[in-house]
């Protein structure tokens, strides 16, 4: 059992004297096209962070759904977000907690591409912030090895709900995704040569960035399985790593510079 959900403090307390490293989900909540369901970053985020946590023995947080999605507008329902400030403050108030209450590393593991920028900034906040405290990185989920970024990216290179979504959905929980709606689900990517940035209201015609009428769930269990060796390998790594240079080499930061 890695997950902090199931457990009482005393038993968190036992897992921490074992383990230093905390694992945080980040998913989101947000329209996934005609075909695949709103929560798809966060089923898949946690259940990659369930069997590679499974494997490492390292103990893995309740995964954050409402994060930072407000490229898909309010063009269709089911999206809920934070602003993208609102999204790095939450991190760093988490880490703040993370580190008050006994952990020593944290890692985030993002499913949502949209969550990267913020993110960024959250991480290098809480470094300085709590140098010498905790611990903290990232990792985004869909571009952990070359590999996985390329079955990921195959179709649309800003992709959203896309085969590569739709394959580990048919995988991880087929219930969720709506079949019926593949006769119309695809969209093709309208990004590439352009010099602004869009939201997806006006990219997409139907929240869908990619082709996931041609998802399958054998390729998916096929990309999970890559995804969590990758992930697996990684938390291995990060429990026993340490700054390269030793603390009397460390500087600080001006006083009060985050207040």
């Amino acid at each position: 059992m890695n997950s902090l959900n199931h457990m009482t403090w005393p038993q968190v307390r036992a897992v921490q004297e074992k383990c230093p490293l905390l694992v945080l989900p980040l998913g989101a909540t947000e329209q996934h096209g005609p075909a695949l369901p709103i929560g798809t970053d966060t089923i898949i985020a946690e259940a990659l962070c369930r069997e590679a946590c499974r494997l490492a023995d390292v103990p893995w947080a309740p995964a954050l759904a409402y994060t930072s999605s407000g490229g898909h507008t309010t063009k269709w329902p089911g999206t809920f977000s934070l602003t993208p400030k609102t999204f790095i403050d939450t991190l760093v108030q988490w880490a703040r907690w993370a580190e008050g209450t006994g952990w020593k590393k944290l890692l985030f593991i993002n499913a949502h591409a949209g969550n990267n920028s913020p993110l960024r900034v959250a991480v290098d906040q809480i470094r300085l912030e709590l140098l010498g405290k905790i611990q903290v990185g990232f990792v985004d989920t869909f571009t952990m090895t070359p590999e996985i970024g390329e079955l990921y990216f195959r179709d649309a290179a800003d992709l959203h709900a896309n085969q590569a979504e739709c394959d580990l959905l048919l995988h991880l929980l087929p219930e969720s995704v709506d079949c019926s709606a593949f006769a119309y689900a695809d969209d093709p990517d309208r990004t590439s040569g352009k010099i602004f940035c869009y939201p997806v209201s006006q990219t997409s015609l139907n929240g869908t960035t990619g082709r996931p009428s041609l998802g399958n769930a054998g390729e998916g269990a096929a990309l999970f399985e890559k995804m969590v060796l990758e992930l697996t390998r990684r938390l291995l790594l990060a429990i026993e790593e340490e700054p390269p240079l030793p603390p009397s080499e460390w500087y600080g930061i001006p006083e009060n510079f985050y207040t």
